[in-house]
């Protein structure tokens, strides 16, 4: 007799009326949202505007979900185009399957579109993000429970995961490996904001280290899994997929830190130029001749002079900051990086 274990749904979807409301699309909308929630609070932190990161994500989300589809559709191709299979269940994205490396990779295509929009360099949005991917991704796990799959090798243990019998799968008692991989992503998002917190991350690092935390707990998650997948020298392909993204992220921390050093210190030249404007205009309304006014025009000034480098450095391709001249880093306009700052898709594989 089982003591204690995880029951799964009996459905992962509510029908009201001829309106059907299914659990798999709930988690990767509410992650998306906390996604965007969490990463405007870390911008805004930043230096950036409020609305900003919602702006880039309508870009960006569409072009994850397309491209976390294409990857799982093209790695599981036979589930969709072998014999007695029906390729129209490619499209059919609420019954589950998007691949995590095809949603960044082209999710980040589309937040590049976004930023070149606004003028923002693409490596400092993603450090904005990075702790709400993985907060999405936690989220988007549990989607995986109402469609009671990605679940791994039989066990016994208190936590273990009842699956019911159903098609292609057998009921029994698993490792709940969504469970694994939800937990884990949490971790990951913690260890991102502390890190970036504690040493400053820029230039992209804050989001390699997710990338990088991520996969390192993908390998042993994915050993875990008995869905089917294709193997490569015994091992399951998103175990390959996951070592080298590793190696990639790891190799882009270590380089980056050698080249570019620090942080950005203007990440939305717009946003900067309009707090040099407000502090101007605080300085000509109070000009008294009190000791303290040049100052004030210094900062303002060495401000306008940050934004300006900055927009004309994006203007050549750069990251946003590599012409910024040196000058004081409290400058007007500049916002504390706060305890609070940080917040995807559902990803299986």
């Amino acid at each position: 007799m089982d003591l204690a274990y995880i029951p799964s749904p009996s459905t992962g979807v509510i029908n009201l009326g001829p309106i059907p409301l299914r659990g798999y699309a709930f988690c990767i909308i509410i992650g998306v949202f906390v996604a965007v929630w969490y990463g405007n609070k870390r911008w805004i932190a930043r230096g950036g505007t409020a609305g900003t990161v919602a702006d880039i994500a309508v870009w960006a989300v569409p072009f994850g979900l397309v491209g976390g589809r294409l990857y799982h559709v093209i790695t599981d191709y036979q589930l969709y185009f072998s014999e007695g299979e029906n390729w129209v269940d490619a499209f059919k994205i609420w019954e589950g399957g998007l691949g995590i490396w095809g949603a960044i990779a082209l999710g980040a295509v589309g937040a590049w579109i976004g930023c070149r929009r606004r003028g923002i360099p693409l490596p400092a949005y993603a450090d904005a993000i990075a702790p709400g991917i993985a907060f999405a991704q936690a989220i988007g796990r549990w989607g995986n429970w109402f469609n009671q799959e990605l679940y791994g090798k039989p066990t016994d243990l208190p936590w273990a995961l009842k699956i019911t019998e159903g098609a292609n799968r057998e009921a029994g008692l698993y490792h709940p490996t969504f469970l694994y991989e939800s937990l884990w992503c949490v971790g990951v998002a913690v260890l991102v904001i502390w890190a970036d917190r504690r040493f400053k991350l820029g230039h992209g690092r804050a989001f390699a280290l997710y990338v990088a935390a991520y996969c390192a707990g993908r390998v042993w998650i994915e050993y875990m899994r008995v869905d089917e997948a294709h193997h490569i020298l015994g091992l399951r392909l998103n175990v390959w997929t996951a070592i080298g993204v590793f190696v990639l992220a790891v190799v882009y921390m270590v380089v980056s830190a050698r080249v570019r050093p620090g942080r950005e210190e203007v990440v939305e030249p717009k946003a900067a130029k309009d707090a040099a404007d407000k502090a101007a205009d605080a300085g000509a309304d109070g000009e008294d001749g009190k000791p303290g006014d040049d100052e004030a025009a210094d900062a303002t000034l060495d401000l306008e002079k940050r934004a300006d480098a900055a927009e004309d450095a994006e203007s050549r391709g750069d990251s946003g900051d590599a012409a910024v001249p040196d000058g004081p880093a409290d400058s007007a306009g500049d916002v504390p990086h706060g305890a609070d700052n940080g917040a995807g898709s559902a990803a299986k594989s």
